[in-house]
């Protein structure tokens, strides 16, 4: 059973997502937050698999509160909800720790599928949206605080092996596993095997967070 937490402050959003989330026999809404500050109150003491995370709230907002708590170290995951017009929000979510992102205007199976990705460990968005969308704004946000200056080796890239940096570096292209596999001639559980010990090695919680590794380790440059 994958639990839920729904954080938006409009009430009638709210009772819409979870009236759906609980028409499914393995999804369950443990909470409502109106606000950022409810939503990472409500998080640490429920321990959601995932929140529902709105962006515009009163008060503390939605990607302070996601960054909140991935720096909490629970296991719960942030699902980013937004509109067309406010990608440059969804790009500062997902640095500050979401695992993806959806439109409010996405249909019911695709909030529902999102969210079972969410759960299990997986990204939203694909690859090649993830890149479109870290090109379009990476000049326009502050730069990541951990960093490095550009004078030496990013930390965090130490322990990867030249193969391992190989398949870092085209994750941030936007490659697919499947693409990975056939243009480096590997067979895809090996490629899954490495993506696994990259996000380790680099303390990364998911894909969408090793993609903007790449960019802020000067891997990949945007387009």
């Amino acid at each position: 059973m994958t639990t839920v937490l729904i954080a938006d402050d409009q009430p009638l959003q709210r009772f819409g997502s979870r009236m759906l989330l609980e028409s499914q026999d393995d999804m369950t809404v443990v909470g409502e937050a109106a606000n950022g500050s409810e939503a990472v109150r409500m998080a640490a003491e429920l321990h959601p698999d995932v929140v529902l995370m709105d962006i515009r709230m009163p008060g503390l907002d939605g990607i302070e509160a996601t960054r909140r708590i991935t720096a909490a170290g629970d296991r719960t995951r942030i699902l980013i909800v937004t509109t067309f017009d406010l990608d440059e929000y969804a790009y500062a979510g997902l640095r500050a720790g979401a695992s993806g992102f959806l439109v409010k205007d996405a249909q019911p199976e695709e909030l529902l599928a999102g969210i079972r990705a969410v759960a299990t460990g997986d990204a939203v968005v694909a690859p090649s949206l993830t890149r479109r969308l870290l090109d379009a704004y990476v000049h326009h946000l502050p730069a990541d605080p951990t960093a490095q200056d550009g004078t030496s080796e990013d930390a965090r890239l130490a322990s990867l092996t030249d193969r391992e940096r190989e398949i870092l570096t085209v994750i941030g292209q936007g490659w697919t596993n499947t693409e990975i596999a056939t243009r480096l001639h590997l067979a895809e559980s090996t490629v899954k095997t490495h993506v696994g010990r990259i996000l380790a090695k680099t303390g990364s919680r998911d894909r969408i967070q090793a993609v903007i590794l790449a960019y802020d380790t000067k891997l990949v440059q945007p387009s």
